[in-house]
């Protein structure tokens, strides 16, 4: 088509002619740019051919502005949808060309009718795009409400399930309350019912401690009867002043019922000692003896009142009375003395201890001599302080011997551990109040000759009239001797001084001595009223000689000490083997053979065997008749109870030698 080209190139030189330049902007109108903008690209020649943009452009040159934009759109929409596009865009020129009209008015009219038809087409488009997009805003919002209903329904079934759960946690809280309720009702039923027995305890805890009250107080007035009745009881002890004015056997008496009193609330007191405490009865019985005792002390005063009076009226006849006996017995003591030395010279006996057993007897006296006179000032105080204190040793001392029974049991032990607190210088309560030894210089020396003299005593009164008491007497006097040996030397210096058979020794008489100061060397209790009977002589002696068989046998059960005990039955072997080695004496030998082979008789036997019945058979068949000479028909009682003793141990001794120990029955001690 060379024809065509030849038109656009001259349309080209008109285009970059100066007056195509000047009439550009004139002439052409809006689809000029359009054109020279897309004239090269062969999509816009296939569009538009070169016979149709003379008519294109006078069509275009005849649409108003609004139309050419909807055209230019057109065109636009075909650039983009041509992949050739971009190469009519890359070609430019300069300078723009000039619009022409080349198209014919019915090529013009039809394409400008396609652009209306298009543009009316694009405008039902974009309706029905716009009624779609309203129905899908609708749908849009049906499916949102539906969303909301559904999740309203949702929010509410939620709801409905938050609150059933809601309730079913506050049926299971209510459940759980009230078992927990039921709990709380069943611990405070199970409280109050352990409140009731608590109470009820207390209760009972109240009346026991008010029973135990009660019970120390009772226990507290028993000590204070108890410790009034020994007090008033020592009273009743034989001294210088009711010596001289009683009679021996009212002083026998008073002593008698007093340590009868005394026997009584030791029974009541003994109670006490296995944790009871005392009843109203047994408080009855004690104030009751109290009353009585201090009712015998009255009576007793009463009479020493009298006989003080009838003394005052008998002293001249008792005055010449004693001179003549005097004259009389010391007349029949030399003849006896005589006799017996003779006799001795004859017989081979002796009249006095071993030279070796009197040396011991003195360095006794002299022990216990030294220890009166070292406690001197406390003997004999000055002070009431001190005097107070005395009291308060004394006591400390001598109450405890005195509760030694043959019911004492368990007692025992508490008795000998006071005596042995005392002595080691520890604090023990008496009456009360709190004592020791170590309060005063002189506390030990005091305590120790006391509580000596007291053991003593004990055998004198208590064994004398209980033989049974000798044991339990015996066997505290022992514990307390292995632990303190200066307290059992001075129980052999009070015992030797009181009985010196038990050494043995019979002291001589001596010339110028009076005949009342010889029979108190012997033994006998003198006092103004005369020396006492026989038979009280003997009595106390028999409990002396049975107390000290009864300490050289015996030791304390409870000790832990080993080895042999400090006066065992050694010294008994020794004072009976002395005893058929000196001339007998009458109703004294016999009674004191007799009780001290009834006691120690069978411990001798297991310790010596033949060596015994040896000794047995040369006191049956040589000393017995001695004692039987010397004896006057007056005083067989005692020559008679040793005969028979003596037969049974003879008949043990040929039926069995040393198989069996002997224990002499009742019908044989009558």
């Amino acid at each position: 088509m060379p024809s065509e080209s030849l038109r656009w190139e001259t349309l080209e030189a008109l285009k970059n002619s100066p007056k195509g330049k000047l009439a550009a902007s004139a002439s052409l109108g809006q689809f000029s740019s359009f054109y020279f903008k897309h004239k090269h690209s062969p999509t816009f020649h296939k569009i538009i051919p070169c016979s149709c943009l003379t008519r294109l452009f006078t069509f275009v040159n005849t649409l108003s502005p609004s139309q050419l934009d909807v055209l230019q759109t057109v065109c636009d929409e075909v650039q983009s949808e041509s992949p050739e596009a971009d190469d009519v865009s890359d070609v430019s020129n300069p300078v723009p060309l000039p619009v022409m009209s080349l198209l014919s008015p019915k090529a013009m009219e039809t394409a400008g009718c396609i652009i209306l038809f298009e543009e009316g087409q694009r405008k039902k488009a974009k309706m029905a795009l716009r009624l779609r997009q309203e129905e899908q805003e609708k749908l849009v919002e049906a499916a949102a409400n539906a969303e909301s209903e559904q999740l309203k329904r949702f929010e509410e079934l939620m709801e409905l399930k938050q609150r059933q759960e809601f309730q079913s946690m506050r049926d299971m809280m209510d459940r759980e309350i009230k078992e927990i309720m039921g709990r709380q009702e069943k611990l405070k039923e199970e409280q109050r019912h352990r409140t009731r027995l608590m109470n009820l305890r207390l209760r009972e805890a109240e009346l026991e401690k008010q029973r135990q009250t009660e019970g120390r107080e009772r226990l507290r007035n028993l000590n204070n009867i108890q410790e009034e009745i020994l007090q008033l009881n020592q009273l009743l002890e034989p001294s210088s002043q009711t010596d001289s004015a009683l009679s021996a056997s009212s002083l026998g008496s008073y002593s008698a019922r007093g340590n009868h009193l005394c026997s009584q609330v030791s029974e009541v007191a003994r109670k006490t000692a296995e944790g009871e405490f005392p009843s109203m009865e047994d408080m009855t019985v004690a104030e009751r003896t109290l009353l009585d005792m201090r009712a015998l002390i009255r009576q007793m005063q009463q009479e020493l009142v009298r006989a003080q009076e009838r003394k005052k009226e008998q002293e001249q006849e008792e005055q010449r009375r004693k001179e003549e006996q005097v004259q009389a017995q010391q007349e029949a003591k030399r003849k006896a003395e005589q006799a017996a030395k003779e006799k001795a010279q004859k017989k081979g006996l002796q009249n006095s201890a071993e030279d070796g057993t009197m040396k011991w007897y003195k360095e006794l006296q002299n022990s216990a001599a030294r220890c009166a006179q070292a406690c001197q000032q406390l003997q004999s105080p000055k002070d009431a302080q001190t005097k107070t204190l005395k009291l308060e040793l004394q006591k400390a001392a001598t109450i405890p011997v005195s509760q030694i029974s043959t019911n004492s049991g368990s007692q025992l032990r508490e008795i000998f551990d006071r005596i042995d607190k005392l002595l080691s210088g520890r604090p023990v309560v008496s009456g009360g109040r709190s004592v020791s030894t170590s309060q005063h210089p002189q506390a030990l020396e005091f305590v120790s000759y006391k509580l000596a003299e007291k053991f003593v005593k004990q055998g004198e009164e208590e064994v004398a009239s209980h033989h049974e008491a000798a044991f339990p007497i015996a066997v505290v006097a022992s514990g307390i001797w292995e632990l303190h040996p200066q307290v059992g030397d001075l129980i052999l210096a009070h015992l030797h001084r009181k009985c010196p058979y038990a050494v043995p020794h019979y002291p001589p008489m001596k010339d110028g001595t009076p005949v009342e100061e010889y029979q108190r060397i012997l033994g006998y209790r003198v006092n103004d009223s005369g020396v006492e009977g026989q038979d009280s002589f003997l009595k106390r002696m028999s409990g002396m000689i049975r107390l000290y068989a009864a300490v050289i046998q015996l030791r304390w059960p409870f000790g832990s000490r080993q080895g042999a005990v400090p006066h065992g039955l050694n010294h008994g072997w020794r004072w009976l083997a002395q005893m058929l080695n000196m001339e007998p004496l009458a109703d004294i030998t016999a009674t004191l053979l007799f009780d001290f082979l009834e006691v120690c008789g069978h411990a001798l036997m297991k310790q010596y065997q033949g060596q015994f019945w040896k000794l047995i058979l040369l006191l049956t068949h040589e000393y017995f008749p001695r004692i039987e000479a010397v004896t006057s028909s007056g005083q067989m009682g005692s020559v008679i109870r040793l005969k028979k003793f003596l037969e049974v141990c003879c008949l043990k001794s040929r039926a069995a030698r040393v198989s069996c120990a002997f224990t002499p029955t009742h019908d044989d001690e009558q």
